[in-house]
């Protein structure tokens, strides 16, 4: 459904993403991730067609993006991290508005059905400009599916909710996925990107640094908490001395931190024992890959509002 070639954007020297190459198939869920100016939302806003790319191609259902951005947006729905609103209008006259500038089969049908699947009934009549936070984004992903899109593209979809409405939000988008919206998805709450999506695209200065499902990402690495009862200086030395260790730290009195490429417990097992090993655990998740893979360095390229 979504095709990536080589896409490139530059702002004068600036470098904001670097010849990205990804694919997204129908149904699937993927999350976007990286850290503040990764280039996250350049590219999000370049597959939007609302911004030109400065070299490469982005093909969204067949339809090139940079060369017929208006048949692109019928089919995309797009939430930015700042949702478009306008705040003088009422929810349901605002969504209305919407489906008409979108090419909704219904304006009118389709604004009730989108109200009622994103729990906006009550709030109908109000005007935009007196709902809480909570409530604005649920009007930001309204309009993004609104016109029954076949791809969304969301850029933190539950900033400002609760955590019941986060939960809505995420067994929405696993509906939409299960009825063949391809969804791709950016947020810093890595536990959302772990509980709902697929794979998982993490981008670094610019470039994609990982892309894999997330089973795959989980056993890339490790972390292992140690535990014994005489630490000595040389242990940590000893520590950083294994194969696949990335990182140790020691907390200062009896308790170590290993962020690994491996399950290395074996290993540490051997170095620790005689140093009367009392506890040895490993935690795998995403949080562990994205940090290892974008802490190595910093100065990242600012990205362009």
């Amino acid at each position: 459904m979504i095709r990536v070639e080589q896409l490139t954007k530059t702002y004068g020297t600036t470098i904001a993403i670097d010849r990205l190459e990804f694919t997204v198939e129908k149904g699937e869920i993927v999350g976007f991730l990286g850290p503040n100016g990764a280039g996250k939302s350049t590219t999000m806003r370049i597959l939007t067609g609302s911004l030109g790319a400065t070299d490469g191609r982005a093909m969204i259902g067949g339809i090139d993006v940079l060369e017929d951005p208006r048949s692109v947006k019928r089919i995309v729905g797009y939430l930015p991290e700042v949702p478009p609103l306008y705040t003088e209008m009422t929810v349901r006259s605002f969504l209305r508005f919407c489906g008409r500038l979108k090419g909704a089969k219904d304006p009118v049908e389709d604004t009730e059905r989108v109200m009622k699947r994103v729990g906006l009934e009550s709030v109908a009549h109000r005007l935009i400009d007196h709902l809480s936070k909570g409530y604005r984004q649920r009007v930001g992903l309204a309009q993004a599916l609104v016109h029954s899109p076949q791809v969304l593209i969301l850029d933190e979809p539950t900033s400002g909710l609760d955590p019941a409405q986060r939960v809505e939000i995420r067994d929405l988008i696993r509906e939409l996925a299960q009825g063949e919206v391809t969804v791709v998805l950016s947020t810093h709450v890595l536990s959302e990107v772990e509980a709902i999506c697929d794979r998982a695209i993490i981008i670094h200065r610019g470039r994609i640094v990982a892309q894999d499902t997330m089973e795959s990402l989980a056993r890339s690495t490790s972390r292992i908490r140690l535990v014994v009862a005489r630490p000595d200086p040389g242990l940590q030395q000893e520590l950083e001395g294994l194969g696949e260790v990335h990182r140790v730290s020691f907390d200062g009195t009896r308790t170590f931190q290993i962020d690994a490429g491996a399950d290395i417990r074996e290993a540490v097992a051997n170095v620790a024992v005689s140093r009367g090993l009392l506890e040895l655990g490993s935690q795998r998740g995403l949080e562990d890959v994205f940090l290892r893979l974008t802490r190595q360095d910093t100065g990242t390229p600012l990205e362009q509002p």
